[in-house]
């Protein structure tokens, strides 16, 4: 934007200013009917074929039927967890997501990258298997309209889901409480989907120092305006860790640890 339309822009009326601009430059408003990508509050215009790469489709597919995401489309969210996951592949270290639910990231990540071929390697899921716990929702978070439990019980759903996998460790309970059960000294990938403060910081705390170099860790909730708080304890978190974390028009935050 030139000197004159910094000015008009802070002149004129908003909507006024847009409708000059959509006079003056009406490609640069591409109707929404032609966006390449409409979902899980993303819309974007830019080439995203690895929707119908056969590989991801696929995994993506035996994610989707653990009936996670409740009827939502989250091609790209989970394409970002399949990509840190494949990276992680090529890593030393087991695999850990904090925040199951009933296991549609896990299990579309554990198809992709093929993991029931790594042996050598353990999947560890931690959650609840029912919700948030309450004991660790702060006053800020309930104000903000983060409450206990919000998910249905499904442990048994998920032992089916996971029966196959041998490879798979599910933990059941709350974290911090359970983090001591992952028997790990190293972690090629993190996945952080808890929905408050607490936990998410505490498990980020306990397994950086077993985090190799070059792994990523996935926050989910990093770009959600409803989990603030969550934002800012993970921005502070990366300054204690001297590193940046990368916003994703996903919603998602990623780490690489150095």
């Amino acid at each position: 934007m030139g000197f004159i339309g910094r000015i008009a822009s802070k002149a004129l009326p908003k909507r006024l200013f847009e409708l000059i601009r959509f006079i003056k430059f009406p490609k640069s408003y591409a109707s929404v009917d032609f966006a390449t990508y409409n979902q899980d509050g993303l819309i974007a215009f830019h080439n995203c074929d690895f929707i119908s790469d056969a590989r991801f489709a696929q995994a993506y597919q035996a994610g989707e039927a653990t009936g996670s995401w409740r009827g939502a489309r989250i091609h790209w969210r989970a394409f970002v967890a399949c990509w840190a996951a494949d990276r992680g592949k090529s890593l030393e270290g087991d695999f850990v997501e904090c925040g199951v639910n009933k296991g549609g990231l896990s299990k579309t990540v554990m198809e992709y990258i093929d993991f029931d071929s790594m042996s050598d390697r353990k999947f560890y899921l931690l959650d609840t298997f029912e919700g948030l716990a309450e004991k660790y929702i702060s006053d800020a978070e309930r104000k903000s309209g983060v409450m206990p439990g919000g998910y249905e019980e499904c442990l048994d759903a998920v032992k089916r889901t996971f029966g196959q996998n041998r490879n798979a460790v599910i933990i059941k309970g709350t974290v911090p409480d359970t983090l001591p059960e992952v028997k790990t000294d190293k972690v090629a990938y993190l996945s952080i989907d808890m929905n408050c403060v607490e936990p998410e910081i505490a498990a980020a705390e306990f397994f950086w120092d077993k985090m190799v170099s070059g792994a990523a860790i996935i926050l989910d909730d990093y770009g959600a305006t409803n989990h603030i708080h969550q934002k800012r304890a993970f921005d502070e978190f990366a300054k204690r860790k001297n590193v940046m974390i990368l916003p994703l028009p996903t919603g998602q935050g990623l780490i690489l640890k150095p």
